[in-house]
Parts: C-alpha cells; sequence; structure tokens
C-alpha cells in the first residue's frame, strides 16, 4: 500500500503543475491575458468587472506615427487675457466685488473715518456731523448776545441820526463831536452813525459777522478813548460823566462775538466763521483796534491815558 501511495504522488504533483491547455479563441491584440485578471484580482481584491481597472491591457498604445500627427505641446500655453483673445478691459471678479462694496458704502448713514494719515482735513459736512452737532444751546446764546449787542448800537445809532429816543439828531451829534474836540465834527460824525446803525445790524442779523463787529469794536473803541481822556485818571464808573462802564462792556462782547462767530442762527450759517472762526478772527481785531487808534490820531488826537500808571 505504500508503494502504491507513493506512486500516486508523483501523478499528483504533475496534474497541479501542468499547464491547462488553451482551448479558447486566438487571442487578439490588446486583450486581457489571465495573468492580467490574476494581478488585478490581488491588487484590488476583486475581479476585472470594467476594463477601466487594468487599462495597460486594454487601451491600445500611441504608435510613433500616431504621436507625430497629435497636436504639438512644444508651443506655449495661452496664460494672459491678450493671449486668450479676452478684453483686457473687463475687470476681474475681485475688482467688480471691491467696486460693489464700495458703491454700496456710499449710501451708508455712517461715514467713514477720516484718514487722519493721508494729511487731508475732513470735509466740512463730515466734521459738522462727527462734532459739530452736539453744540446745545451755544447758537441760541450766540443769537441772543447779538440781539442785545447789535440792538444796543442800533439805539444809540438812530438817536445820533434821526433823534429817536431823545436823541440829539444829525446836527445835535455833530455839534457834540465839534464840542468835543473833533477836527472833521461831519467826517466824525458819519463814521460813528454808519458804524453804530451798519455794524450794528449785521449783528443781529448776523451777516458778515466779522466785518460787523470789528466796525462796532471800532466805534465803542473811539468812544471809549474820548471819554477816557476827558478827565485824567481812570474812569471806569456808569455814574460819572467820563465813566467807561458801558463802553467797556460793549468793546468786549463785539470780541467775543468777533472770536465765537454768530451761529447757526443767523446768515452766516454756511461759512466757516459762523461755527469755527480761525486765525482771520485776530486779523480783524488786530485790524479794528488799529483803525480806531488811527482815527483817534486822526480826527482828535492827544493822550486819553493821561493820569493812569505812567502817563503822569
Amino acid at each position: 500500500m505504500d508503494t502504491a501511495h507513493a506512486a500516486a504522488r508523483p501523478h499528483r504533483v504533475s496534474t497541479v503543475t501542468e499547464e491547462p491547455k488553451d482551448t479558447s479563441a486566438p487571442k487578439t491584440e490588446g486583450a486581457a491575458t489571465p495573468t492580467d485578471e490574476q494581478s488585478a484580482v490581488s491588487s484590488t481584491g476583486r475581479g476585472v468587472t470594467s476594463p477601466y481597472d487594468s487599462p495597460t491591457g486594454v487601451l491600445p498604445r500611441m504608435s510613433s506615427d500616431t504621436a507625430s500627427s497629435g497636436p504639438d505641446l512644444s508651443k506655449d500655453v495661452p496664460r494672459t487675457e491678450e493671449e486668450l483673445g479676452l478684453d483686457p478691459e473687463i475687470p476681474s471678479v475681485g475688482e467688480q466685488a471691491r467696486a460693489n462694496e464700495a458703491a454700496a458704502y456710499a449710501y451708508a448713514s455712517i461715514p467713514p473715518a477720516p484718514n487722519a494719515s493721508g494729511g487731508g482735513e475732513p470735509s466740512r459736512p463730515l466734521r459738522r456731523r462727527n462734532g459739530d452737532g452736539r453744540r446745545g444751546t451755544l447758537d441760541l446764546g450766540l443769537f441772543v448776545l447779538r440781539l442785545v449787542v447789535g440792538g444796543t448800537f442800533i439805539y444809540h445809532g438812530l438817536q445820533k441820526l434821526t433823534g429817536w429816543f431823545h436823541g440829539p439828531g444829525l446836527d445835535g451829534t455833530r455839534d457834540m463831536m465839534a464840542g468835543g474836540g473833533w477836527d472833521h465834527a461831519t467826517l466824525s460824525t458819519i463814521l460813528v452813525i454808519a458804524g453804530e446803525v451798519g455794524g450794528g445790524g449785521l449783528l443781529v442779523l448776523g451777516l458778515a459777522t466779522p466785518l460787523a463787529a470789528g466796525a462796532v469794536l471800532a466805534v465803542i473803541t473811539d468812544a471809549w478813548l474820548w471819554k477816557q481822556g476827558m478827565i485824567p485818571g481812570f474812569q471806569y464808573k456808569s455814574s460819572v460823566k467820563s465813566g467807561v462802564e458801558l463802553e467797556s462792556i460793549l468793546a468786549g462782547t463785539a470780541v467775543v462775538l468777533l472770536l465765537t462767530g454768530p451761529g447757526r442762527l443767523s446768515f452766516d450759517r454756511n461759512r466757516g466763521w459762523a461755527t469755527r472762526p480761525a486765525y482771520g478772527s485776530f486779523v480783524v481785531l488786530i485790524l479794528s483796534v488799529a483803525a480806531a487808534i488811527g482815527t483817534w490820531y486822526w480826527l482828535h488826537g492827544g493822550n486819553p491815558l493821561t493820569g493812569i500808571g505812567p502817563f503822569k
């Protein structure tokens, strides 16, 4: 029995190792072989279900003749808008998005903050919205101050011009100026009436405020110098005929209006000096005082500060 088993073993090995005969149809070019199927099964874990599972075995290779007749890959691939035939003026997607965002932000209710590094100042509407709008009752207070100061100058000017309110009238004013030491009484009368009526009226309206405040300041400064020079020494009390108390108050309020502006309740509300007077106010202030001093020495003369301090 052992001999029979031993004799049978070589026959089984030869049966396993013997290759089966190919009884299928003749192979066509590019067809998958059993070896290819076995490699596909070993790599994918499943049988070959589609030619794409093993493309190297089913797709024909390109011959040299086919490659030579194909597209020329040595040429540069077009990359720019000109090479692609596009219009260079057409904005890109990013540029169009930024343009739409800027256009939409232009209608926003809150303006963008000014760029401090740009060196430019924000516009007037932007300054008004950022801070000037919170003025409280400041404009109302300036309006009342203009009414009081301007009305006082109008009152005294009408007294001299028309004789209203128990005033001297035009002739009485000219005589008063001549008796007070003014060389050209008629010219002096015209100047003082024009300054009081014209300047006071413009102050009430809030129109050309720097010019109006400068005019009344020059007039009241000459009045201060005239009354102060009547009697040696400093005369301030209003109970004294030569007291300069009223003139000092009116001069101070004229300077205040010149430096603060008339406010928004005025005809100058759209002017820069209405809410934010700049260095021009100091210029007008200096010119007004210089005009008053020049008019005093030209039409009257003398030292009005006699008896005050070093002027003995």
